[in-house]
């Protein structure tokens, strides 16, 4: 693994990279086609994590590694955090594992919620399960049924963590509404997702372009890669402070192996302000 490169600069594309965009648009998905994704959008999660279970995703050890915001404060208070898109809860459960190991009266309560039912059968099957320290809940992000689980200006902490990307571009403003209006007052969104021309961006065959920046994979889900300036566009547009965000260039090199693996992900903070007026 060579070290990251962070950067406020979007890839310059090689004549080949240019080529494979061009490509992509000589067949869209059809109107008719997206319509539907959108429609079976839950449908096709729940297929994906009945077919790999717990399998798919590794424990995002490297959160607290990125967002120093993850871990236990000073002052030993309590604070309240809700992973959005939480999937099996690969980073609720190592966070709330480090803090039952470590015993710490502070940290944080946890909520976790998914689109896809299937997902949160897998989080409260977990052995570490308890509504003492986390409660997870199926819902829409883009509706009001958020709402009904945790009370407005309530949480410390919101992490969007390869989870935006999955939800039709058309639906971003209001999942943002959705955190604004949970979040304290000086609360943050720790956000990661994939990046304005990452590896897989540039893969996708023609027939798999929904819209700009929008594709189908295959088993039915959708991938979205952000911008810079647009998130930055998009978290202001609803009120918040852009505290970092940048591309993290990540090249994973073996060159014994044969393995040559250049991914960019897009990672920001944003914050509410204290003062909302």
């Amino acid at each position: 693994m060579e070290p990251d490169i962070i950067t406020a600069n979007t890839k310059e594309l090689s004549e080949d990279e240019k080529d494979k965009l061009q490509e992509q648009n000589k067949r869209m998905v059809s109107e008719f086609k997206a319509k539907q994704l959108e429609i079976d959008a839950q449908r096709h999660w729940d297929l994906f994590y009945k077919r790999n279970e717990t399998r798919f995703f590794k424990d995002r050890h490297w959160t607290t590694r990125e967002f120093q915001e993850l871990l236990g404060t000073a002052q030993g208070e309590k604070r309240s955090l809700l992973e959005v898109g939480c999937g099996v809860g690969n980073l609720v459960y190592p966070l709330l594992e480090e803090q039952l190991k470590e015993e710490r009266q502070e940290g944080f309560y946890f909520y976790a919620c998914d689109f896809s039912p299937r997902a949160v059968e897998f989080v409260r099957a977990n052995e570490l399960y308890d509504t003492k320290h986390i409660t997870a809940f199926q819902c829409d992000i883009t509706t009001q049924q958020v709402h009904e689980h945790i009370a407005e200006n309530s949480l410390d902490v919101c992490t969007m963590i390869f989870v935006l990307s999955a939800i039709h571009p058309d639906k971003f403003s209001q999942v943002l509404q959705n955190l604004w209006k949970l979040l304290k007052p000086g609360g943050i969104v720790l956000f990661r997702d994939y990046g304005l021309y990452d590896m897989a961006q540039l893969r996708f065959k023609p027939g798999h372009k929904i819209a700009e920046n929008l594709y189908m994979r295959q088993d039915g889900t959708r991938s979205y890669y952000f911008e810079q300036e647009q998130l930055a566009q998009l978290f202001s547009s609803q009120g918040f402070q852009v505290l970092n965000n940048n591309y993290v260039h990540r090249r994973t090199l073996n060159l014994k192996e044969g393995i040559d693996v250049p991914r960019i992900f897009l990672q920001g903070k944003f914050s509410k302000p204290l003062d909302e007026s």
